[in-house]
């Protein structure tokens, strides 16, 4: 197996796993990374039943895995609930690893502008009470919250993986460029937008766009 090759990352499946199981036959990672958008019929283990075992699988959740109850629960209630990157930093083949799955909502904070609510908890305590006591709507579920974005500044890692884009991308989020250099990132790979393309953006950072059900390794190189 190539150092290069030894995590390789998943750009949005929509359904299609088939690229991801055959480079993984292929290239015999140690890890893959997932980049959100799974559209998930059943849990996401029922998906990657051909791999379980021969690697570790690693997930971020993108905006589709909000749109519908079923979706969310075979994402978040997989057997490979635990595999969740969001908003911490896991080692991962020696390298660390930090996730930020979800999308910048307009409701909530959809940078450059301020955001409307700083946290869930200032979002929650200003609602209704019977709004209060009810589960928080999936929509509101996908959303980057300020506080927890921010949070992530103070803590240090090489790869960032990301559904949204940084500046890099012109649907991109300059304010995730400004969160890679602050932790220190060297290399963010994203999802979302459905393109590949390498980038660079401030302090050297490298980016890889990933597109749909396309797979790249650590060098950013396209092996589907």
């Amino acid at each position: 197996m190539s150092q290069d090759n030894r995590i390789l990352f998943a750009g949005d499946p929509h359904g299609n796993f088939k690229p991801l199981i055959a480079a993984v036959h292929k290239y015999q990672p140690t890890d893959v990374v997932l980049l959100g958008d799974y559209d998930l019929e059943t849990p996401l283990e029922n998906y990657l039943k051909d791999i379980l075992g021969l690697t570790n699988i690693w997930w971020i959740a993108g905006n589709h895995d909000f749109e519908s109850p079923e979706k969310h629960n075979n994402l978040f209630n997989s057997g490979l609930a635990d595999k969740n990157l969001h908003l911490k930093v896991t080692e991962i083949a020696g390298l660390r690893v930090v996730g930020l799955g979800g999308i910048f909502l307009g409701r909530v904070w959809y940078p450059p502008q301020q955001p409307k609510w700083l946290g869930k908890e200032h979002y929650i305590n200003n609602q209704p009470v019977k709004v209060q006591q009810s589960e928080m709507p999936l929509k509101y579920k996908s959303a980057i919250w300020y506080d927890e974005f921010e949070a992530l500044k103070s803590l240090k890692a090489d790869i960032l993986v990301s559904h949204e884009a940084p500046g890099s991308h012109r649907h991109g989020f300059h304010v995730i460029g400004e969160l890679a250099a602050a932790m220190g990132i060297k290399h963010i790979f994203h999802g979302h937008l459905h393109e590949n393309y390498v980038s660079f953006i401030k302090k050297n950072i490298k980016v890889n766009g990933v597109a749909n059900s396309a797979v790249a390794n650590l060098m950013g190189h396209n092996l589907s």
